[in-house]
């Protein structure tokens, strides 16, 4: 990959992406309220939902909040703790294997159950499909990721993209460059996940933002109590 191209995809790609993100995300919030769902189709068959659709969070759960602590916290945070990077290394390739398998699990129960019933295919718009193939691509490579890793073990590579992630988010220059020897596996993995940022605002994805994390925080439990409506 040319010098060009890497400060293109890996420099400059990443803030378009994150302003489309944000932005678009905060526009349709606006001005799109009625879209803003997660468009469920529970409805119409519950069945291989609940498996597919719990696989399926709690894998990409933990994969997110792994990746986000993973690369944004500083080397010198885990040095200070007194983990090595091939500690840190086995770590992320275990528990961010078994969530990346549970997340597959998850995806290939409810891309079938998509595809397979006509009436919730009927219901389902390009989008919605694309977005589920669009993250099936991004959690091979990432399972993909992991053979790569386990020939880095002294942790050099998930040092470099560890370096790139926290210049990027703290606007520094030179962030293309600690990427530009990296495996095209981890290259291909980060263009695509850039990718996932740029055209949230526009997909269902969205709903992410209305996850109701203040429910657990709640007092009391909720009321429902019957209504019942005299004779006239």
């Amino acid at each position: 990959m040319s010098q060009a191209i890497n400060s293109a995809l890996f420099g400059v790609y990443p803030y378009i992406c994150l302003t489309v993100f944000l932005v678009g995300s905060l526009i349709r919030f606006d001005r799109e309220q009625y879209t803003w769902r997660s468009q469920s189709s529970q409805l119409l068959r519950r069945r291989q939902l609940v498996w597919g659709s719990n696989l399926f969070h709690v894998g990409i759960l933990v994969i997110l909040f792994g990746h986000a602590g993973g690369l944004l916290t500083p080397v010198a945070v885990f040095e200070a703790l007194g983990i090595s990077h091939t500690a840190k290394q086995l770590t992320a390739i275990v528990v961010g294997g078994a969530a990346g398998i549970m997340c597959l699990a998850g995806l290939l129960m409810l891309l079938h159950r998509r595809l397979s019933d006509p009436r919730i295919r009927r219901t389902s718009s390009i989008a919605d499909i694309a977005v589920l193939f669009i993250l099936l691509a991004q959690l091979l490579l990432g399972l993909g990721t992991i053979f790569v890793s386990l020939h880095h073990l002294d942790g050099s590579e998930m040092v470099a993209l560890m370096s790139w992630a926290q210049h990027i988010v703290t606007f520094r220059p030179g962030a293309a460059d600690f990427v530009a020897g990296v495996s095209p596996v981890f290259k291909t993995h980060l263009v695509l996940g850039m990718t996932i940022f740029l055209i949230f605002p526009f997909t269902r994805l969205v709903h992410i933002w209305s996850a109701p994390i203040w429910y657990l925080g709640r007092r009391g439990y909720q009321i429902v109590r019957t209504r019942r409506i005299g004779k006239a």
